[in-house]
């Protein structure tokens, strides 16, 4: 065999057994019991301030574990929380959460229209794209890219963490800082009307 079909084989296989390894819902559910005291029994946080996880895309959420864990993503409200979880361990959670059904929040009336006119069409006059390129027009996400489920989110949440986007205090969205640069753009009260907004989005 040529070297060449060598090394393709050898990426093939690598590319399958990355793409093979996948969360355990059941395994999860056994691990997640001390979450609940934040995020709810079932992934919907009744706290406003910190996320409502259930509905949220495996992918993404896998992510968000690896990056708090390892600290690229501070939270400290999580400090310590990931230590003795493994690799699967985190997959397995991801995959609880992605298959709970998510509570849906309700919008505030007095924001829905500044909030439902960035959130679908942005703003091209400050170069703010719509976000349901990324999110979906039902904020659902896009699971396979790893973009997250945001329709029902709490609003306070979502400012908190659009805000810590806009001030480089949150950068674990890549090296393309995509949120980063978007919400670099974002006035206070273009949050606000965006957080509301989703915060009612089914």
């Amino acid at each position: 065999m040529s070297r060449k079909i060598i090394i393709s084989l050898l990426l093939s296989f690598a590319a399958t057994s990355v793409a093979l390894a996948a969360g355990d819902p059941v395994a999860g559910q056994a691990r997640v019991a001390v979450c609940g005291a934040c995020h709810g029994a079932d992934g919907n946080s009744p706290v406003p301030n910190f996320p409502k996880l259930a509905g949220q895309g495996e992918r993404y959420l896998n992510k968000q574990l690896h990056d708090i864990k390892s600290g690229q993503r501070v939270v400290p409200e999580m400090t310590g929380m990931l230590d003795s979880f493994n690799d699967q361990d985190l997959l397995d959670i991801a995959a609880w959460y992605a298959l709970q059904k998510p509570s849906i929040g309700a919008a505030d009336p007095a924001l829905v229209a500044a909030g439902q006119a960035l959130f679908r069409g942005g703003d091209l006059s400050r170069g703010v794209p719509a976000c349901t390129g990324c999110h979906s027009p039902d904020g659902t996400g896009n699971g396979a890219a790893g973009f997250p489920h945001l329709g029902g989110q709490h609003a306070q949440y979502l400012v908190k963490q659009l805000t810590a986007f806009r001030e480089g205090n949150r950068s674990n969205d890549g090296d393309s800082q995509v949120m980063r640069s978007i919400a670099a753009k974002l006035g206070n009260k273009d949050i606000e009307a965006l957080a509301a907004y989703i915060q009612g989005l089914h």
